[in-house]
């Protein structure tokens, strides 16, 4: 009989055999998606990898990020396959191979989110809907980004930014601008798009649940406990719980003085069109609002910032062009009288007092000491310290500078000054080219067709990349990779390629809230630039992650805000 084997021998052979069998099952799985090729077709599949069993590529995805995608784009060129979240991806980059499957919406392609996303947003939602449902959806939803919708919105919003960025001058510490940047936008669509009355611990549970819900948008489809299919199921039970009583108060409520939001737009719309929406429907509509203006529009936002601070040169002539439109009016004295509105009946918390929209310089906290100021500023007034008064026209305490401080008044903007705007514009999207806020869109293979001399076979998934086209695209002047608004400008043009600059997608599914995303962006630039600077908290600028939205890596970008001081002298 043969000896026995030593138990370091048993352990070796137990790898060997474990290592052959891993490396069958990989071959399987590689040979599995190489026989779903369309035999109609002689065209070859996609080259690439599909990883590993069940779980591909997308461990890989989600630790990598941007680079999963560059590595292979470098290694397989624009058009490859690969395996994430349970499903065959072709991953497609360039202007022309964009264009033919966004202009083939509802022949080509369809809309294909993940399965997880699938679940958790529900089934009556614009993302979701297909062919006709899709049409009459995008129709009812329009009225809610109409331009009649969108003045209405703007004093609202310009008064949220307002108040929003007060606060972050006021604090004494570091400000973590992606978080910031999502309470911002929250606050916008909670309080403006759904016209939700929330106190504030209201307002930060219900963004912390929406939150959880989107971090788990993209996982796995596994329903089980501890999963992130699981936790966001969850996070969109409680939302509808919360959305359900509102909507019911809402409805009864039914006050005519009330401002017109965009629940109300929806409701009367889909009456326009025949249709009556019913609770489940208005609670996904109301979600995928949120959705749609909440993580996009933060991350962009802290973009914006981002890129502000690192281009000085660029807040400067932003300023040139305010003044030049009379909308940077820091020297401004504020007509006396009470306070005209007040954004909630409720300060950040309770040691917060409430701040009036009309006392713009009070945001100053005088505990911390003031910044360097920049080069060629005028030098600015030494304010004496705000009184804090307890009974005032505004509801609750608030702070009021003294009688003899200058302050800006808020400006009355419009959709139409903000047109005006030019190089504000140009500067926008090319924040949006640089950091776009979403890195690509998903699509399912209708049919099988050709792209880029590859076919793409019939259910398999289509992933279009934002990112790398516009990283990519032949058509910029100056380096794609360089931040530079003027490529933008009408001198230039160089992005007039319709499908070289496509951050809010294109086609049949292009992002029906565009004009209200960049109106939020510029009205948060002109704030920002005419009322504070900022100044890195951090030795170096943080890493940006950029799946499934691009932000800073944990939530790294640490910034000290400071208001500007008014001038003394008449000049703005």
């Amino acid at each position: 009989m043969p000896a026995a084997l030593s138990w370091p021998e048993a352990a070796a052979l137990a790898l060997l055999a474990l290592a052959l069998l891993v490396s069958l099952c990989r071959h399987l799985w590689a040979l599995r998606w190489s026989l779903s090729r369309d035999r109609a077709s002689a065209l070859p599949l996609p080259k690439g990898s599909m990883g590993w069993p069940f779980f591909g590529e997308t461990l890989h995805w989600l630790l990598q990020g941007s680079h999963f995608h560059s590595s292979r784009r470098e290694r397989y060129g624009n058009v490859f396959k690969t395996h994430l979240l349970g499903r065959p991806v072709v991953r497609v980059t360039g202007a022309e191979n964009i264009r033919k499957i966004l202009l083939g919406e509802h022949t080509l392609v369809s809309t294909q989110w993940p399965q997880s996303t699938q679940i958790i947003l529900g089934s009556h939602t614009l993302l979701g809907s297909v062919g006709d449902l899709h049409r009459q959806r995008r129709k009812i939803l329009a009225r809610v980004f109409s331009r009649a919708a969108l003045e209405s919105y703007l004093p609202r919003i310009q008064k949220v930014v307002s108040w929003e960025l007060r606060g972050w001058c006021m604090e004494p510490g570091s400000i973590a601008v992606y978080s910031s940047a999502k309470t911002l936008t929250f606050r916008i669509a909670a309080r403006i798009l759904l016209g939700l009355r929330l106190e504030e611990k209201q307002f930060k549970d219900l963004a912390k649940t929406f939150e959880q819900l989107v971090e788990n948008l993209f996982s796995l489809p596994l329903n089980i406990p501890f999963s992130g299919l699981r936790k966001g199921i969850k996070a969109r039970d409680m939302l509808h719980e919360f959305m359900e009583k509102a909507i019911r108060e809402k409805l009864q409520r039914n006050n005519p003085e009330d401002h017109s939001d965009a629940l109300d737009f929806i409701i009367n719309s889909a009456k326009e069109h025949g249709k009556e929406f019913t609770m489940q429907e208005l609670k996904e509509s109301a979600i995928e609002l949120i959705f749609a203006a909440f993580f996009t529009t933060a991350s962009a936002s802290t973009s914006l910032i981002l890129l502000l601070l690192k281009h000085p040169s660029v807040i400067e002539k932003i300023r040139q062009e305010l003044m030049s439109h009379e909308l940077y009016q820091q020297c401004e004295r504020c007509p006396a009288g009470p306070c005209r509105d007040t954004l909630t009946t409720q300060s950040r918390d309770s040691e917060k007092p409430l701040l009036c929209p009309m006392a713009k310089d009070a945001c100053e906290d005088q505990s911390q000491p003031p910044g360097p100021t920049e080069e060629g500023a005028p030098k600015p007034c030494a304010p004496p310290e705000p009184t804090l008064l307890q009974s005032s026209p505004c509801a609750g305490p608030q702070l009021q500078a003294p009688s003899w401080q200058s302050s800006r008044c808020p400006l009355d903007i419009s959709l139409e000054k903000l047109s005006r705007l030019r190089y504000l514009d140009c500067v926008i999207k090319e924040v949006l080219r640089v950091l776009p806020p979403v890195s690509g869109g998903y699509r399912t293979a209708l049919q099988t067709f050709e792209l880029d001399g590859y076919q793409i076979p019939k259910g398999w998934s289509v992933m279009y990349s934002i990112r790398d086209t516009h990283e990519t695209a032949a058509v910029y002047q100056s380096p794609p990779g360089g931040f530079d608004p003027d490529r933008f400008g009408a001198a230039r043009m160089e992005a007039a390629g319709r499908f070289h600059y496509i951050p809010f997608g294109g086609g049949a599914r292009s992002c029906i809230g565009k004009e209200l995303a960049q109106a939020i962006l510029k009205l948060l630039a002109i704030e920002l630039v005419s009322t504070a600077r900022w100044e890195l908290a951090t030795p170096s600028y943080p890493a940006m992650q950029t799946v499934p939205i691009v932000h800073p890596v944990d939530d790294g970008l640490q910034l000290y805000f400071h208001p500007l001081q008014p001038s003394c002298s008449s000049e703005a």
